[in-house]
């Protein structure tokens, strides 16, 4: 594996952090996140194999600019966007749709009588199976850690929320204790949530969702803690064994494993890469060559073609709009174990 830093043709992307990055058609989309003075809700539309920057005009009802909001991209070459805010009062709980044929946001129109996830950002959305899946986040006031769900197929109609998991409070040792910032990624139906902060600890802990049974169970990892840690505590990995405090970092699917990057784990912003085996459910490293990025946390990540490109992000005072690229090169065997599961059975055991 090796770091490229990229220098795109055209526009250049402005230093941005806790903005969405997302792939669809062969392109990557980047919008919204802030600096440190002001939110965006500027588009940015970046060519992998040109690595040209485009910043097109948009129409339609363009959401208001903000941050730490979620996106998922749909099989239609729709972005749906949700929740995020602005300031430190600031959050909502909106929805809007890109059209990134025609260019054009637009806001989905909801049942007369759904529910409504509260406002909140720094949360997570993954889909699976025609539906969007959004858990934790913050409302300002506290962490969270429910779930829902919205089926997404069909946008021209009202649609309706589902809770399938409620919030409780950190007492709870059945779920995830509340927390943002935190990483998800769906793999065949379970959800894996990494990480993440409750605004005091800063958690190493994984956990994995059935979203059919919706059942939660912790992943024992070795040296992993419940808590995480914070501060002074934080020990980072050990030997590729130990455990992992993050926050703001980024966590992508490749293959059966997780690539792990940046983040802050409790005393400084990272710029390691770590992996997690899902299958065998231990923290792994590998050799990586070439000249890395700056410590980071609040990017954007996102695979293509057997590369990973990272956009952006915030080190504690510099923000930044830089791009770089990890090939996987001679390591492109990673997205060729693509078939395992990760099992949840009903008593909450991890098989």
């Amino acid at each position: 594996m090796y770091w490229h830093k990229v220098e795109p043709q055209g526009v250049k992307l402005k230093p941005i952090r806790a903005h969405v990055s997302v792939q669809a058609a062969g392109l990557i989309y980047i919008f919204g996140g802030c600096d440190n003075h002001a939110c965006f809700n500027d588009l940015y539309i970046f060519d992998p194999e040109s690595m040209g920057m485009t910043k097109p005009k948009v129409g339609g009802t363009v959401p208001p600019p903000s941050r730490a909001m979620t996106a998922i991209g749909l099989p239609s070459r729709k972005i749906v966007i949700f929740g995020g805010g602005d300031g430190p009062t600031y959050y909502n709980n909106d929805l809007y749709v890109l059209d990134t044929v025609t260019l054009r946001f637009s806001r989905p129109r909801l049942a007369p009588h759904s529910p409504v996830p509260s406002k909140r950002r720094a949360h997570t959305a993954c889909f699976h199976k025609g539906a969007m899946y959004v858990f934790g986040g913050g409302d300002g006031d506290q962490a969270l850690n429910d779930v829902w769900k919205l089926e997404v197929t069909d946008l021209n109609n009202p649609l309706t929320w589902k809770l399938i998991s409620k919030n409780t409070s950190p007492s709870d040792k059945t779920k995830p204790p509340p927390r943002g910032y935190h990483t998800a990624n769906m793999v065949n139906g379970k959800l894996i949530i990494f990480g993440g902060s409750d605004g005091v600890h800063c958690f190493s802990d994984v956990w994995v969702l059935d979203v059919e049974t919706c059942i939660w169970k912790q992943v024992p990892l070795p040296g992993s803690s419940p808590l995480g840690w914070s501060g002074s505590n934080a020990s980072g990995i050990n030997d590729g064994v130990g455990k992992v405090g993050r926050l703001s970092h980024s966590a992508t699917l490749v293959g059966s494993y997780l690539f792990v990057f940046g983040g802050h784990d409790g005393d400084f912003y990272a710029n390691e890469l770590v992996l997690l085996n899902l299958v065998t459910m231990k923290w792994d490293r590998r050799k990586v060559y070439g000249v890395a990025p700056s410590g980071r946390g609040y990017h954007g990540a996102v695979l293509l073609d057997s590369r990973l490109f990272f956009f952006g992000g915030f080190d504690g005072h510099n923000v930044f709009g830089d791009i770089y690229i990890l090939d996987l090169g001679a390591s492109s065997y990673y997205p060729q174990i693509s078939h395992f599961s990760i099992e949840v059975d009903p008593e909450g055991i991890l098989g």
